[in-house]
């Protein structure tokens, strides 16, 4: 059955159409992001850049990280236009990801979204129609490709919704309404909604009818009587989230992502109209040839390691299942996981940096070294706290303290809930090491969030 399944064709418009739009979506939010003077707020004016574990060695690269965005913005071009489009998808995985893993404070789920489909892309034949690399090698032009390659794609934004409304089937969002209840009601400046978005229904309206999206877009999407209805629902949903919430372009992605559940006469009707505008056709893509996908060795190998990876992203947003306490709280296993908006936290952490046998003492003041928004950050994310305290132990090595320990008084309100101690104020952090064991030094929750 599945051989079967690997043997059956579609329309290259699809993929083709989905390369262009995702080459286009990533150039535009690559100067967005320079245009905004993010590259120097983020990455060259701090001092300090939290890092992900066994990815300390990626760090920005000063002035030349410039340079990195510049290379990543046209390598996104080269995508769009299908311009030695295997290295240039290959280069802009490679410089995204980089960039994505400059700093941990610059975390998004949309920004994993895209290295996960850049990485697929480099595996897909999207430079086979409506592409520069087509119009000039026809040994690579074809009309139909592998259904596998455009289901994939499919498969991926099924597992972006699907696991983001699973999250959201837990008793804060549901029966409480968090943290809805305390977002909503900022938006007051918005004519009409902002009297709507302080009523105590709304914030059950909202909650339950985003659990609702997420969990059936995806089947909406894939049924051809409801794909139009679907797609609606996709444009209200997410321009409402830009409207309410400050998430950058990941609205948009979503948007224009969810096109390729359409059928290929609609891509081919949309990449007919652009090559008109350039006084253009495509039936210089149109001829008899079909992408066979070909069960030899090669091919094999590829199907089989795309087929693991898609199991690795099914299995691993269920890893917090591993760690005890509630994931909110410890966030042992959250990243990477598909659960957006899901809590409002907030943290406060004094660290004091102890030489004991010189009788030394110091309060950090966190502002030396760290912007508000990674202070923010840092006060309620415990890995964090850990990386920061380790770097506040070198950093008062060198300023002559011998041995220093270090300890923090934290406390952290999760979800409307009262502030509390959130880390053990009597373990010398310095002491203790990042792995992906349970840190024990969190101190308990001491309360119940039920659900997934």
């Amino acid at each position: 059955m599945l051989q079967n399944y690997f043997k059956q064709h579609t329309s290259a418009a699809t993929l083709a159409f989905f390369r262009l739009a995702f080459g286009l979506m990533m150039l535009l939010s690559l100067i967005r992001f320079a245009a905004n003077g993010w590259i120097d707020k983020l990455y060259l004016s701090p001092s300090f850049h939290f890092s992900y574990y066994g990815f300390e060695w990626v760090k920005p690269l000063g002035f030349y990280t410039y340079f990195l965005f510049i290379f990543c913005g046209i390598a996104a071009l080269f995508v769009a236009i299908g311009y030695q489009y295997k290295w240039a998808i290959l280069s802009f995985f490679l410089s995204f990801t980089y960039i994505e893993l400059m700093d941990k404070t610059t975390y998004l789920n949309h920004y994993y979204f895209i290295s996960i489909i850049s990485f697929v892309l480099i595996f897909l034949p999207a430079n086979c129609y409506f592409s520069i690399d087509a119009f000039k090698n026809e040994k690579i032009r074809f009309q139909n490709i592998p259904r596998w390659s455009t289901d994939i794609l499919k498969l991926l934004l099924a597992i972006v919704y699907i696991y983001a409304g699973l999250a959201k089937l837990n008793s804060d969002w549901l029966a409480d309404a968090m943290p809805l209840r305390i977002w909503l009601p900022e938006n007051n400046e918005i004519p009409v909604l902002s009297s709507l978005l302080n009523q105590t229904w709304m914030h059950y309206a909202f909650s339950w009818i985003g659990a609702l999206y997420d969990l059936g877009i995806v089947f909406l999407l894939l049924n051809k009587r409801t794909r139009v209805f679907g797609f609606i629902l996709v444009v209200v949903f997410h321009v409402l989230t830009r409207v309410l919430f400050p998430i950058g372009i990941f609205p948009f992605v979503m948007i224009i992502s969810s096109l390729i559940f359409f059928e290929a006469n609609f891509h081919k009707k949309i990449l007919n109209y652009i090559a008109a505008l350039f006084s253009k056709d495509c039936t210089v893509f149109e001829n008899k040839k079909e992408k066979t996908q070909e069960f030899n060795t090669v091919n094999q190998l590829k199907l089989g390691f795309i087929t693991l990876f898609i199991v690795f992203q099914l299995v691993f947003p269920f890893r917090y299942l591993g760690y005890p306490d509630e994931l909110f709280w410890t966030e042992e296993g959250f990243r990477f996981s598909w659960r957006v908006m899901l809590m409002e936290k907030a943290g406060y952490a004094e660290f004091t940096v102890t030489d004991v046998k010189n009788n030394k003492s110091i309060r950090v003041n966190n502002t030396n070294f760290l912007t508000a928004f990674q202070e923010k950050q840092m006060a309620f994310q415990p890995d964090f706290i850990l990386e920061y305290a380790h770097f506040l132990k070198e950093y008062y090595q060198k300023q002559g303290f011998e041995n220093p320990e270090v300890h923090v008084q934290s406390y952290v309100a999760l979800n409307g809930r009262l502030s509390k101690q959130y880390i053990d104020p009597k373990i010398n952090l310095a002491q203790e090491n990042e792995n992906f064991k349970h840190k024990t030094w969190i101190l308990p929750f001491n309360d119940t969030i039920k659900g997934f």
